[in-house]
């Protein structure tokens, strides 16, 4: 699963889960100014920066009651 960093390398700026943000392939996280300035080349280990995709909630979240009610009911 990705690693949805809180915040970037660079600038320590706040990134919540539907912000957007830039990431390399070991999951650096940086802000979009910070990673125009970077030119997308990450600086840790020189892969390129892009955008990381966004999520809605997150993975540790209880699903929502009716959900499971309907999953019971697939199930059954």
């Amino acid at each position: 699963m990705l690693k949805m960093k809180a915040s970037c390398e660079r600038c320590s700026m706040k990134l919540g889960l539907s912000d957007q943000a830039f990431i390399c392939s070991y999951e650096c996280t940086f802000c979009p100014d910070c990673s125009e300035t970077l030119r997308h080349v990450c600086p840790n280990c020189q892969g390129n920066l892009v955008m990381r995709p966004l999520r809605r909630t997150s993975p540790t979240e209880v699903p929502r009651a009716r959900f499971k009610a309907k999953l019971e009911t697939i199930l059954s």
